[in-house]
């Protein structure tokens, strides 16, 4: 049968399947060889569906920051590669940015939550961006076995952009997508790895936010998903419990929870981004924690995911 007439079923309670991950992810049971068989047995329905398929990930937050995590992270997305499934990985770099302008002596500056970038500052996003951290992503998915390629906005065109607000500086909306390189890149079995500084019409470097990077690339190269890894489990009728994760939701209903103020401050523009490219295409778009062990191949490869799914 054809990889495209296999359908999972629709999100429910935890599998087998889930369990067996989450096991192996590091609870307490552990798995027998016959556990090990019904993994791989029950993910068949998935891998077949999403062999071939491009997966945006925005990678950000406390897994890159912590070692343990950003390196189940890395191993994650090699073996998605590895199975068949074509995953371009996004970055910022938030937290290396800072301290890299604490090192030459640049006092961080925010407005509205967004990071006032004037040319000192934006010469260090750059540096850093582009060459530590990317080159670092880069490093550690080529010795986990698979096969990256580093790169920015500004190659190939891939990411033009304008000036969002000149109180902000060098901060970018995005104008333009070109992914004829990110293309070729994930044809050949390569992870493109896409730090998210893009240019204007004169190439003057731009700081793009990276969530709303990966949303762009995803819509623009018809990707079947598009996942957040974000500090929370998704999106929670009570941000501080995570027992109230909405595991499902449509267009119409993110928009209803944003009007009734259940989705609020910084998952607004999250949720903003998942709508917008399902809208241009992408099939579905998905908000995880990406604290929790595994929860990028949980949400890909089980029936009730690690957080929130947004379809159209």
């Amino acid at each position: 049968a054809k990889a495209a007439a296999v359908k999972p079923p629709a999100r429910r309670g935890p599998s087998a399947r889930a369990l067996a991950v989450r096991a192996a992810a590091g609870d307490s049971c552990e798995l027998d060889n016959f556990q090990r068989v019904s993994v791989l047995a029950e993910a068949l329905p998935y891998l077949q569906r999403f062999a071939g398929q491009t997966v945006v990930v925005k990678y950000g937050g406390a897994a890159m920051t912590d070692e343990s995590l950003k390196d189940r992270v890395i191993k994650d997305l090699v073996l998605l590669s590895t199975v068949g499934i074509r995953p371009i990985l996004v970055h910022g770099g938030g937290p290396e940015i800072n301290g890299w302008l604490k090192k030459v002596g640049i006092e961080p500056k925010f407005l509205n939550g967004l990071r006032v970038t004037d040319a000192a500052t934006m010469e260090i996003v750059e540096m850093v961006l582009v060459g530590k951290v990317n080159k670092s992503l880069v490093s550690l998915i080529n010795c986990a076995g698979g096969r990256a390629v580093g790169m920015c906005g500004k190659d190939g065109n891939t990411l033009r952009g304008k000036i969002k607000n000149p109180e902000l500086g060098f901060v970018g909306d995005v104008t333009s997508v070109d992914t004829a390189v990110l293309s070729q890149l994930v044809s050949s079995g390569h992870v493109p790895v896409v730090a998210t500084v893009a240019m204007d019409e004169s190439g003057q470097a731009l700081n793009v936010n990276a969530d709303t990077a990966a949303g762009e690339l995803a819509a623009s190269i018809g990707a079947a998903k598009l996942i957040l890894m974000t500090d929370v489990p998704g999106v929670c009728t009570d941000k501080d419990d995570a027992g109230t994760l909405i595991r499902e939701l449509t267009i119409n209903q993110s928009r209803d929870l944003v009007g009734d103020g259940v989705i609020a401050g910084g998952m607004i523009p999250k949720v903003e981004c998942c709508v917008k490219s399902i809208a241009q295409g992408v099939k579905s778009a998905h908000i995880i924690d990406g604290r929790a062990p595994h929860s990028l191949l949980l949400e890909i490869l089980t029936d009730e995911g690690a957080g929130t799914m947004i379809t159209g």
